[in-house]
């Protein structure tokens, strides 16, 4: 990319533009896809929105951090239409909810975390000094990629730490998979604590009896969920939801007063609002035409050779389910990675889907989606399959080494003095950042958790491969953060 030097230039607003101005089919967030999704309340005000809804604090409009009047009344609504007892608007993603849940009830005890949980958990326990007791999730092996945990792996955890203060759940998970919340709720409840859920890719199960169950009907005591992914709302715009009594409304509130910024946008909130509205109204008719146009394209594309797509076959015993609105399709068949098909798909045929890894694609489909754009992606993903399809064997997944000993917590190994070092180097010392590889997604490595020889030699197969590798600094492996001892 070229230096950008002159103060004319506007170089993201540029970008935005040139792409705002080309057809391309969206299978990626946020779901009211380029404003097709969107309240007609909202887009049909066009660009003004942008200028008339961009408000402040003045008297008739309340105050997201002591509401009262419409932002209480439009929140106590949200409640309603999710089973809650308390709803909260947020306007710093899901990320800022799953930052207060964790802060409410972490303190400096236990929390019992998927191993698979998005790096705003891991945010979340540095913040709250919380220490985490991880739970492997079970894989769905043919696609690479992390299922859930089952009822049975929370309820020995408990027994393992019984001074913990919550249990957490990742449901669905970024791969549309749902596991068995209902068991895990028992299994919390009867040990007397709360179950909180990360369900950011959610905020529609509701709304569709097709649909896997949500969190608040399932009898979690929290849920946030990022309402813009498949709710219709905008981007950075999330509700968090309170029911039972196990949790403290004003210590999670109080949570979210130190983290929210104290200028939100009320664009965001208006959206949530109308998003809440559009769903309990309209959202099972309007669902209903995204599940065919994904149940037609799931068929499509499962025609094609080389290709498989995901399925609730796939998910073996329990109650687990699949957001069928998420299309993964693994690619491995065509002796291609998911990144080249991503890329094939992106540069060629003007397609951006929501994801990439190893092995698969994953494209979301929303109440935004049409049927011009699934004909694009079943057309395009024949024709790599007939022009790009290469005789190499599909790339081995190496196995992921069993969860490394925990010698510090997260908070104190992330603030402790720290230094990059090479991957070579680093066996036997303590790591102060996450890694995680895709796929499965499922980190290796944690903040706190020693480097071991195992995990050594996962890395090292993981960089031969050309992996991609995320966490809380860098993608790379070409240097390890550790701490200095």
């Amino acid at each position: 990319m070229p230096a950008i030097t002159r103060q004319c230039d506007a170089p993201l607003f540029k970008m935005l533009q040139n792409y705002a101005g080309k057809w391309a089919a969206n299978f990626h967030v946020p779901g009211h896809k380029q404003g097709r999704g969107l309240p007609v309340e909202l887009s049909s005000l066009g660009g003004q929105a942008l200028f008339a809804l961009d408000l402040t604090e003045i008297p008739e409009l309340d105050d997201l951090h002591n509401p009262r009047g419409v932002i209480a009344r439009a929140q106590e609504l949200a409640a309603r239409a999710y089973g809650a007892a308390k709803s909260f608007f947020l306007v710093n993603g899901t990320t800022a909810g799953v930052h207060a849940l964790l802060l409410a009830v972490g303190g400096r005890g236990k929390v019992i975390v998927p191993r698979n949980a998005h790096r705003s958990v891991m945010g979340g326990l540095i913040l709250s000094g919380a220490d985490p007791e991880y739970v492997a999730p079970w894989t769905i092996k043919e696609f690479g990629i992390a299922g859930g945990v089952s009822p049975g792996q929370v309820r020995r955890a408990l027994e393992a730490n019984p001074g913990a203060g919550a249990v957490l759940a990742v449901r669905p998970n970024y791969y549309g998979v749902a596991d068995e919340l209902a068991g895990q709720v028992r299994a919390a409840h009867d040990a007397g604590k709360p179950l909180l859920v990360d369900e950011a890719h959610g905020a529609h199960l509701r709304f569709h009896p097709g649909l896997p169950g949500d969190a608040m009907a399932a009898g979690a005591d929290a849920s946030v969920q990022s309402t813009h992914k498949m709710g219709g709302s905008l981007t950075q715009s999330a509700l968090l939801h309170l029911s039972g009594g196990l949790l403290d409304p004003g210590a999670v509130a109080g949570a979210l007063d130190l983290l929210q910024t104290t200028s939100p946008s009320y664009i965001l909130m208006a959206s949530l609002d109308l998003a809440r509205r559009q769903l309990v109204l309209t959202g099972q008719e309007l669902l209903e035409k995204t599940l065919r146009l994904a149940g037609e394209t799931r068929k499509r594309l499962a025609g094609v050779s080389g290709l498989k797509v995901l399925s609730e076959e796939h998910l073996s015993g329990g109650s687990r389910a699949l957001d069928l609105t998420k299309l993964v399709v693994s690619v491995d068949g065509l002796g291609l990675t998911g990144y080249q098909v991503g890329e094939l798909l992106f540069s060629r045929y003007n397609i951006a889907i929501e994801m990439a890894d190893l092995v698969n694609i994953v494209a979301f489909l929303s109440t935004g989606t049409t049927q011009a754009e699934c004909d694009a992606l079943v057309f395009a993903l024949r024709d790599i399959a007939r022009r790009d399809r290469l005789a190499a064997a599909p790339v081995p997944l190496p196995e992921i080494p069993a969860c490394p000993v925990k010698r510090m917590k997260p908070r104190d190994a992330w603030f402790a003095s720290a230094r990059r070092v090479a991957p070579a180097e680093a066996r036997g010392r303590i790591c102060a950042e996450m890694v995680a590889v895709y796929p499965p997604g499922i980190p290796v490595l944690c903040p706190g958790e020693e480097i071991t020889p195992a995990v050594y030699e996962y890395l090292a197969a993981v960089v031969k491969l050309g992996l991609t590798c995320q966490g809380l600094s860098g993608r790379t492996l070409k240097s390890i953060k550790v701490v200095v001892e």
